[in-house]
């Protein structure tokens, strides 16, 4: 039997996705010969309270519904069964989010080809509203561009907190990790809260080591936020799928 180890991973993506959902991420980087290091900067909960409840049914209800990831999608669909009526149009901010609600049963479902907030309010569907009840489906914080644009077009938002986000520590795997890091790496950005986060909570000497990577970030929204909080060298990924987020960074690390 062999003893020959594997080799190094070339290069590495530090991903801040939640707990748990770095597969993706990780299967992405193997495939391009990289690896990840995994900095989660929350856990996600579902919510299955009256509240939840009562806010998903007065969301369904809208003539519009928007989904804003695919734990919306999940937690929503503990609560009650995800079927549009007759003439409703439900969106979904992604391709990921979209395939969610296929995967309920919800059909068909309008995703932009940017996927990104800005990508979902130019959709046709999401333009001049004029007092229409628009359904978003979402958690606290996150995405907060949202529900004032709908607004400024003239809907009426009807927000649902299906889950919410608990925030973590850093690990102290994650701590090492970083602390040893010999290999290229750049950092993937996929939420400027989750960034916020993780920014806040890192010792400052690893702080200061995680800014002078280059950052990959799903839209120039979140390149801009990189900036500010420090990063000086940023490159924009298609989207923010966890693959485009890994060939991103594979075309300046490999």
């Amino acid at each position: 039997m062999s003893t020959d180890t594997p080799p190094l991973p070339a290069w590495y993506v530090i991903s801040l996705r939640p707990r748990g959902q770095h597969g993706p991420m990780r299967r992405a980087a193997t495939r391009c010969g990289g690896g990840i290091i995994a900095l989660s900067p929350w856990r996600l909960q579902p919510l299955d309270d009256d509240g939840a409840q009562a806010g998903l049914q007065a969301a369904l209800d809208a003539p519009r519904v928007l989904f804003t990831s695919p734990m919306a999608v999940r937690a929503a669909a503990m609560l009650q069964p995800l079927r549009p009526a007759d003439g409703q149009q439900w969106f979904a901010v992604g391709a990921g989010t979209a395939a969610a609600l296929r995967r309920a049963g919800a059909g068909e479902v309008a995703a932009p080809r940017r996927m990104d907030s800005e990508g979902l309010l130019a959709l046709p569907g999401l333009q001049r509203l004029d007092g229409l009840k628009i359904g978003l489906v979402t958690a606290p914080g996150g995405r907060g561009t949202l529900a004032p644009a709908l607004q400024a077009r003239g809907g009426e938002v009807r927000r649902a907190d299906v889950y919410r986000r608990i925030s973590l520590a850093p690990s102290a795997h994650a701590l090492a990790a970083l602390r040893g890091l010999s290999r290229p790496a750049a950092v993937a950005v996929s939420s400027g809260e989750g960034l916020r986060l993780v920014m806040d909570a890192l010792p400052a000497d690893l702080a200061a080591r995680v800014r002078s990577l280059p950052v990959i970030g799903a839209s120039d929204r979140l390149l801009e936020l990189a900036y500010a909080l420090g990063f000086a060298h940023g490159h924009r990924a298609a989207d923010a799928r966890p693959a485009s987020l890994v060939e991103a960074a594979a075309s300046i690390l490999g």
